[in-house]
């Protein structure tokens, strides 16, 4: 179990804060500031108790060079607007600009350094650049759970010098992850959604020993229809992935995992805004056209189903949410999922790039019980894989010189 801040005296201490500034970026403007405003409460706390407070934090993938367009001062700049008070902007994240900086703080200040990955020795976790970003703190603390399936210099390496602890994020989203998959409250039941089987393999095979019920949506839902026999048409399928769609079917027989696929689709002739659409029967489908959502039967019976149900973890929209009408089905579920939510019924928890788009387009970002940023980092969690960025806030302190 990783240590968190509860019981650490960090007045007067150089706190280094692993952060995720890798916000979204579009013509050098930040398009979303989710990412800081989850990071405002850890660094707003630290900073009230008197720590000197350097954040560091990779952008973007520069490869161990410096490109400008990659630096972290203008999110610097934008978190100092989210935090309400003055951050200071060190060059480098290492040598002496950064000592430099790191000296001039007084109690309660807090600085950014630039960003690790203009280093090689970063995503490396090489030995001595690691001992280099150390040499600046006395304490660490990671906040970004969303780079700790990443064993770099920052994430894990640094821990072997310094004592190490989570911060309120990491801690929230540990939380959220082992209330939903490690010790739920059950029946327990996943959708699992998206284009391509081939990406979930292994998110699948975990979760069919671990959850009771899961529903599969998306394109992924036709490769296993068509598994079945059913004809899809024109559907975005994996005909190569049909013997192993069957075998995740009987895997999940054995370990008593339901498996819940749509029994019927919203098809289109073509994939546009505003087409011209037909709900089908999954034995229906007419040849010239594709499923590009599930159908509202389909949600309709599982949101029946959802007072029997008291965790739910989310991953993948049911269709192609960007364009409507495809949104529909993943709209109208979230939006039930959600009231369950707040009425104290069902525990909620949804990650996953396009899940977390989704969601938000839907209007329930704020109404379920968690929603994960962290992209890469959640999934590996939900396929049972060791994060070492997690694993190693959990190090005997006593090992360290």
């Amino acid at each position: 179990m990783s240590r968190n801040l509860d019981h650490v005296n960090v007045a007067g201490q150089r706190v280094l804060l692993r952060a995720d500034l890798n916000v979204p970026m579009q013509g050098g403007v930040i398009s979303d500031l989710t990412r800081l405003e989850r990071l405002a409460p850890t660094i707003s706390e630290l900073s009230a108790k008197g720590a000197k407070v350097i954040v560091l934090s990779h952008f973007d993938r520069p490869k161990g060079k410096v490109v400008e367009a990659m630096s972290l001062r203008p999110i610097a700049v934008a978190l100092s607007k989210v935090l309400g008070r003055p951050v200071a902007f060190a060059a480098d994240c290492i040598g002496p600009v950064a000592l430099a900086a790191v000296d001039a703080l007084h109690d309660g200040d807090v600085l950014v350094l630039e960003n690790t990955r203009f280093h090689a020795g970063e995503e490396e976790n090489n030995p001595q650049f690691a001992a280099e970003l150390a040499r600046l703190a006395d304490l660490y603390v990671n906040d970004a759970f969303s780079a700790a399936h990443r064993a770099h210099a920052s994430t894990e390496g640094i821990t072997r010098h310094l004592p190490s602890f989570a911060g309120r994020l990491m801690q929230a989203e540990l939380h959220a992850l082992e209330s939903a998959l490690g010790h739920p409250a059950r029946p327990v039941a996943a959708i699992v959604a998206g284009s391509k089987v081939s990406t979930k393999l292994e998110l699948l095979n975990n979760l069919v020993g671990k959850v009771d019920i899961l529903v599969i949506g998306g394109a992924m839902a036709n490769t296993f229809l068509a598994a079945q026999g059913h004809d899809v048409g024109k559907s975005l399928q994996e005909k190569d992935l049909h013997n192993t769609a069957l075998e995740i079917l009987e895997e999940a027989h054995r370990k008593g995992c339901e498996i819940v696929l749509p029994h019927d689709l919203v098809v289109a002739e073509t994939f546009a805004a505003n087409a011209p659409t037909q709900v089908v029967g999954v034995d229906a489908v007419p040849p010239n056209m594709m499923a590009l959502d599930v159908g509202p039967a389909t949600v309709a019976a599982f949101i029946k189903r959802l007072p029997q149900i008291k965790t739910i973890i989310w991953n993948g929209p049911l269709g192609a949410f960007e364009t409507k009408p495809f949104d529909a089905s993943t709209n109208v579920l979230a939006d039930a999922i959600a009231r369950a939510t707040q009425e104290g019924k069902i525990v909620s928890v949804g990650g996953g790039g396009d899940t977390v788009s989704a969601l938000k387009l839907a209007g329930v970002e704020d109404r379920l019980s968690y929603l994960s940023s962290a992209g890469g980092a959640f999934l590996e969690w939900m396929e049972g894989k060791i994060l070492p960025g997690v694993e190693a806030l959990s190090k005997d302190l006593s090992n360290l010189g």
